[in-house]
């Protein structure tokens, strides 16, 4: 049994207030954690898991799970798909900016906000895919092959939530509700109250099977990329004279690894997170695929007013000790390229947040500082600005979509350079994953260091940023280590699935 809030009075009061309404409730569950939480509702496809370890090194407050979406947009080149609760599906010619259905839907509710109640309690979770770009600047070409067929957007409308609080070492249910204009209030929080019932209900089950210790350096081979060597080679020749010419300043090559993979998500989630804990780590299942990633960038973040993005160019790897962790730090803030780059890197976040924040707004207030994280440390600074009054959320994703960390500067001749030799789409990679929240905050992470999982094969995309003294057989060694971190989660994944199966007939074992 489970004590809500507000209490049904409460809510009276609030539904005079506007037309969407959180309801909580602590759930005990002290043995539950938000994979096997996950693991629980994943059933209810489409479903999210969103964590967070600061900086690599200390836990977030709070982990945000849901599933069972009120509404889903799933917008592709041509046609658009709204699937609705229930099985029905709307279809729809893909307007010029898809991301408006989602805006609009967005707005249609006045939501009330409860003091004391977590950042997010519903919204818009799902995607941009970097082909997105092609929608808002016209002079980006688009990519002459589509290998992958995947959304341009994908946004779950979610009203129902499973929140882990680290503080208050609890966990929280969470349904959102809105309150129709035939519908008086007692009824909609029943409703509400019935969802909080369901959820509990699927947090009863059985918990699946736990990880098992597995090798930590599983032998695996690296799957040849959609890039030959010479090829990518004669590509980064190309894009350097291109810096050479002036047209850029740098170019982000990217390359994609594909391996068979019968395995669960999950499976791949749970692994990664052990060994590569992240700002932010998540798994997005589709039905039709998923997304897995531990990516160490927020795209862009919005609370309030307040914009931030936290640029990061340079790394090295973790010392053995922390005298060499200490000489690590002191090499790479020495490193003239990697300073360069970072500095290009930071004056093209203020220039994109400066699009659409008041005018003067703008500053850096961490500049060159060192983020240490479980394998490596990298150069991160905090760009920080005040949203101007006639903008919001989506005004800044579109202002600063994609991040220069994954395009190049100028942005703009940078993709156009990307699509000529890339020669394929890139789909979610190097896209921006998050959520919108009902009360118009917005946070989201730069997609890479992530995999998408689909058709029985799991495919991995990593780059290289390209300047004047780029050596290209360098440049297909950086793609493929930094494909390596993934792609040995895989390998681990794939032996813990495989152990747990030897051992296990729980039929709560995601297969």
């Amino acid at each position: 049994m489970f004590i809500p809030r507000p209490t049904r009075e409460e809510f009276r009061k609030l539904a005079k207030q506007g037309n969407l309404i959180p309801v909580l409730a602590d759930f005990f569950a002290d043995l539950e954690t938000p994979v096997s939480a996950y693991a629980k509702l994943a059933a209810s496809r489409p479903a999210f898991l969103f964590e967070s370890v600061e900086g690599g090194e200390n836990a977030s407050r709070f982990s945000f799970l849901g599933c069972n979406p009120r509404k889903v947009f799933e917008a592709r080149e041509k046609t658009t798909l709204i699937h609705e609760r229930g099985g029905k599906t709307q279809e729809i010619p893909t307007p010029q900016d898809p991301l408006k259905l989602v805006e609009e839907e967005i707005q249609r509710f006045q939501p009330v906000e409860i003091e004391g109640f977590p950042p997010f309690v519903g919204g818009a979770v799902g995607f941009l895919s970097y082909e997105y770009i092609h929608r808002i600047e016209p002079t980006v070409p688009r990519a002459e092959e589509d290998q992958l067929d995947c959304p341009l957007i994908y946004y779950a409308m979610i009203d129902s939530l499973v929140i882990f609080d680290r503080a208050h070492q609890k966990l929280l249910l969470c349904a959102t509700v809105s309150i129709d204009e035939e519908e008086d209030a007692d009824a909609a929080y029943d409703r509400a109250l019935a969802e909080l019932a369901n959820l509990a209900k699927m947090l009863a089950e059985p918990t699946p099977a736990s990880l098992r210790s597995v090798p930590s350096e599983p032998s695996f081979e690296i799957p040849h990329g959609n890039f030959k060597k010479e090829d990518f080679e004669k590509a980064v020749t190309e894009c350097r004279e291109y810096v050479h010419s002036g047209d850029v300043v740098q170019v982000v090559l990217s390359q994609r690894f594909e391996k068979e993979y019968q395995h669960a998500p999950i499976d791949l989630y749970r692994t990664l997170r052990t060994i590569n804990p992240s700002p932010y780590m998540f798994i997005l299942e589709t039905g039709d695929f998923a997304l897995v990633g531990a990516s160490p960038e927020v795209h862009v973040r919005l609370t309030g007013k307040k914009v931030e993005i936290r640029p990061i160019a340079g790394t090295r790897p973790r010392g053995k000790s922390a005298a060499e962790d200490l000489r690590m730090e002191e090499d790479l803030l020495a490193d003239p390229k990697e300073r360069a780059e970072h500095l290009m890197l930071v004056d093209l976040a203020r220039n994109d947040i400066g699009r659409v924040c008041s005018p003067g707004s703008v500053h850096v207030p961490d500049f060159m500082a060192i983020e240490r994280y479980s394998h490596v440390m990298h150069i991160v600074s905090q760009v920080e600005g005040e949203l101007s009054e006639d903008q919001n959320a989506f005004d800044l994703l579109r202002a600063t979509f994609p991040a220069g960390t994954v395009s190049g500067a100028p942005k703009v001749r940078a993709m156009q350079i990307i699509a000529e030799k890339e020669k394929t789409t890139r789909g979610p990679y190097s896209g921006a994953l998050g959520y919108f929240s009902y009360d118009g905050n917005y946070d989201s992470c730069i997609a890479i260091r992530s995999a998408m999982i689909r058709e029985g094969k799991v495919l991995v995309q990593s780059g290289a940023g390209l300047v004047a003294d780029s050596i290209p057989s360098n440049e297909f060694d950086e793609t493929i280590n930094k494909a390596r971190g993934l792609l040995k989660a895989v390998a681990i994944s794939e032996i813990v699935e495989d152990e747990n199966a030897a051992t296990t007939t729980d039929p709560h074992v995601s297969r």
